[in-house]
């Protein structure tokens, strides 16, 4: 063969029967001066090969030992051991750089004097700090020759000659981005200064400590990413289960979402108020499951906008109970966004809102009571007068007003019945809560129940919503039925109920409303004749007329009118910019004289057109505007009424014979009068007509 085993050693010319070698011999035979050159150069070359192998075997072994997982101080102790076997003379050791790149530690090196290695364990690196600390400093080669003169060695030549050391070769073992990871030394007991093959074998051990270094240092990275993503994971485990305890312990509706929407949890709170599981909540059935079918599309909207923009935001929609109920929510969303800004989960909160929803449809309608009020406010702001009949009704009022007993308020029109009804809120527990009055009489037949009672939506043509009613309004404080002997048969029914029961139903639904409502009630009818003609329900009269009031008509009570008078003109005056210093004597015997019909609403009248009419400091009136006529006394009521129900059964009769006994329809009898046609039949067996009598053959 023409080429040497690996690793194998001789210190004479190799033996060959090869043709080549043949002529090498004839030569040297022929020419003895060439014998000692070439068996030199055949040395050099054996050496070389030897050296190259040696540095193959030893990469190849530290590669082996990467690949089975060794450390690296075990991979740099054999590549240290591998080295100071070329030469008995050689101590080679490995310094590593510490994380600060300042300081560099002893890594291996098992020949190394143990007290040198304690005393450069660790060592600074700077220019002149020995062989390696100068070495990792300037980033190149340094050669001590003799560490005995070696000006680099200063610092350190007592130590180093006691541990016997003279010379040292140090290469700083350099990554690709040149950074310094370390050195590699080459001690020697004697002065010494490398040869170019020492500093290829030099060269050779940096390139394999570079290799096992940094395959060390990038397993442990990996090992230590590893590590921290198991921790991580462990963590965000712990934080997520940490996170349900939390959310499940928090009294309020808790969602999270993904950036578009979709649900991935909800808390016990949300599963159990709408009764459905986890995987439940996350299909995408559940919105149109779970939440009001008119708030779904508005929502919708809404939700998607929002969702798009990646800012908070909240929205109020009909969440359904368990129970089959509808709840008002507040929906608050908060994005949890990324290093880059983007959204990563939606966090939403949802707050039960249903009381506060009711309470503001409440203050609104108050609010729309008490604009009407003021509109129609009484001339009064307080009660004045004191003659003996006001004090015996205000007594009776001081009286009642602590109680939640129903009032009858019974006078004239114009009496003051309504201030009558305030004063008695104002004097009871209920004074800080609403007071809705409703009168009866101004209100359209077939509507006054829907503004009673309230109406759901769609309970008739025109309702677009669901309304309170006055009665729900009213729930904690009182409402005033002005006017109440005018309600038609059907609604004293309902009001009965109230009544009696405390409850009710709004038009077109079927849940029952409970309140707690004091009732006030006020006529300037005669009741008793009206239940006795049958207008009125006798049984809704004894209900009404728990505690009644009668108010005295202006005319018995004279020692007022000049307290009136007075109150009355600073009031107006007031308002037009006018001061009054005197009042015309004849003007206040002509108010003393009148019998005033039209009560207390009528001095008002004539007081103000007064005021308006007045140019001096002096108040007078027109004799003419007081006309004198007599009131008609009350027992006159029983032939009118008579008179009225002959008129009435006229006129249902008339209208039976148009339309030949036909009552409901469009050319129905009920039509033609413009009632219901139960309120027909109604009044068809109150008057005792018999509808089959007008139908033709």
């Amino acid at each position: 063969m023409n080429s040497l085993e690996p690793g194998c050693e001789t210190d004479s010319s190799p033996i060959s029967n090869g043709a080549g070698e043949s002529n090498a011999l004839r030569t040297e035979e022929s020419d003895p001066s060439t014998r000692p050159q070439a068996h030199n150069s055949l040395e050099r070359e054996l050496r070389d090969l030897k050296r190259a192998q040696s540095l193959l075997l030893t990469e190849k072994r530290a590669l082996e030992m990467i690949t089975d997982g060794a450390s690296v101080a075990e991979i740099m102790e054999s590549l240290c051991a591998r080295f100071d076997a070329e030469s008995s003379d050689f101590i080679s050791s490995i310094l590593l750089m510490e994380p600060d790149g300042k300081r560099l530690r002893f890594g291996a090196g098992a020949r190394v004097p143990k007290e040198w290695a304690e005393f450069i364990n660790p060592v600074t690196i700077g220019p002149c700090v020995g062989s390696c600390g100068t070495a990792a400093f300037l980033k190149e080669r340094v050669i001590a020759s003799d560490i005995a003169t070696d000006p680099l060695w200063a610092g350190l030549r007592d130590v180093a000659l006691r541990c016997g050391l003279r010379s040292a070769w140090s290469q700083p073992i350099l990554s690709k981005d040149d950074e310094v990871l370390g050195t590699f030394c080459i001690y020697s007991s004697e002065p010494r200064t490398p040869t170019p093959d020492d500093i290829q074998l030099i060269e050779g051990a940096v390139h394999v400590a570079l290799i096992a270094i940094e395959r060390g240092r990038t397993q442990a990275a990996l090992v230590s990413a590893l590590e921290e993503i198991k921790k991580s994971q462990e963590q965000l485990r712990r934080d997520e289960q940490e996170f349900r305890l939390i959310t499940d312990a928090i009294p309020h509706i808790i969602v999270v979402m993904q950036p578009d929407g979709r649900i991935v949890y909800a808390n016990r709170l949300a599963l159990d108020y709408c009764g459905l599981s986890l995987e439940d909540v996350r299909a995408e059935t559940f919105r149109a499951r779970a939440f009001h079918p008119e708030d779904i599309e508005r929502v919708e909207k809404e939700r998607a906008e929002a969702l798009r923009k990646g800012v908070p935001f909240e929205n109020e929609q009909r969440f359904l109970r368990k129970d089959g109920k509808y709840r008002w929510f507040l929906h608050r969303y908060n994005p949890l966004l990324d290093e880059q800004g983007k959204v990563v989960r939606w966090y939403t909160t949802g707050t039960d809102i249903e009381d506060r929803k009711q309470a503001e449809d409440r203050v609104r309608n108050e609010n729309v009571a008490l604009r009407e009020e003021i509109e129609r406010s009484s001339m009064f702001e307080e009660i004045v007068g004191s003659s003996d009949a006001l004090s015996a009704v205000l007594g009776l009022v001081s009286k009642v007003a602590p109680t939640d007993s129903t009032v009858l308020i019974l006078g004239e029109t114009g009496t003051g019945k309504e201030l009558i009804a305030r004063a008695i809120h104002r004097g009871s527990k209920r004074a800080n809560r609403a007071f809705i009055r409703v009168n009866c009489a101004a209100m359209p037949r077939d509507l006054i129940a829907s503004e009673l009672f309230g109406h759901e939506r769609g309970a008739f043509t025109g309702a677009l919503q669901r309304r309170l009613g006055r009665f729900e309004l009213a729930d904690g404080g009182t409402i005033f039925l002005d006017e109440v002997g005018e309600l038609p048969a059907e609604t004293q029914v309902a009001l009965l109920r109230v009544l009696q029961e405390r409850e009710f139903e709004r038009i077109g639904g079927s849940q029952t409303v409970a309140v707690d409502v004091r009732v006030l009630a006020a006529t300037n009818r005669n009741m008793s004749a009206a239940v006795a003609e049958g207008i009125f329900r006798q049984d809704l009269y004894y209900r009404l007329n728990v505690f009644p009031i009668q108010i005295p008509p202006l005319r018995d009570r004279p020692d007022d009118i000049s307290l009136l008078v007075e109150y009355l003109i600073d009031r107006y005056g007031t308002k037009v910019g006018k001061k009054f210093r005197n009042i015309n004597k004849k003007t206040l015997e002509l108010f003393q004289a009148y019998d005033w019909p039209g009560n207390i609403r009528e001095l008002q009248n004539v007081i103000e057109r007064a005021v308006i009419l007045c140019d001096g400091d002096t108040f007078w009136v027109e004799e003419a505007w007081l006309s004198r006529v007599a009131p008609k006394p009350l027992s006159t009521s029983v032939p009118l009424v008579a008179s009225l129900v002959e008129r009435e059964r006229e006129m249902l009769e008339a209208a039976l014979r148009e339309a030949e006994g036909v009552i409901g329809g469009p050319r129905g009898a009920a039509t033609k009068l413009g009632i219901p046609r139960q309120t027909l039949e109604s009044k068809l067996r109150k008057l005792g007509i018999n509808r089959h009598g007008f139908k033709t053959a």
